[in-house]
């Protein structure tokens, strides 16, 4: 009786929305005592189980092994084109330190800096050359002290 009463007033709020689609939904609570079921164990089922657990677990590791590398070797190539580009880098600046290197060495540029400076050329017999000497070719040459004033303290 009370569903005809629930059936009913759905009726007429139907017949006032002219836009209710479906049916409704009409749920009851019914107690379900699932406490003297037992579950049997098939052993057939759980070797299959443990079987196919094994496969997947085979084919994840293969796949996972897979895209590590594939991803390592990207990873590396970014690498190898960063050390290219910085050693492009490194070699365009050694050519400019040596041309730089070349260009202040330049005797002429060092004469006038030196004339600017108020230098002026060595006059003959002023530069004593310390390699050509009249050493002894025979053995090695020592080195001697000259003997100088000794000053005892009071």
């Amino acid at each position: 009786m009370a569903a005809a009463a629930a059936i009913g007033s759905i009726n007429r709020v139907a017949r006032r929305n002219p836009f209710f689609t479906g049916t409704p939904e009409i749920y009851f609570a019914k107690a379900i005592d699932n406490s003297r079921l037992v579950k049997l164990e098939d052993p057939v089922r759980s070797r299959e189980m443990k079987q196919f657990c094994t496969a997947l677990a085979c084919l994840f590791l293969l796949v996972f092994t897979y895209a590590w590398q594939h991803f390592r070797a990207i990873e590396y190539g970014y690498q190898i084109e960063s050390a290219k580009r910085q050693l492009s880098n490194l070699s365009e600046m050694n050519r400019a330190l040596h041309l730089e290197d070349a260009s202040l060495r330049d005797p002429e540029r060092i004469d006038v800096i030196a004339r600017r400076m108020g230098l002026e050329p060595p006059e003959p017999g002023q530069v004593i050359r310390m390699d050509s000497g009249t050493t002894d070719a025979e053995g090695p040459v020592m080195a001697s002290a000259s003997p100088g004033m000794v000053v005892q303290g009071q």
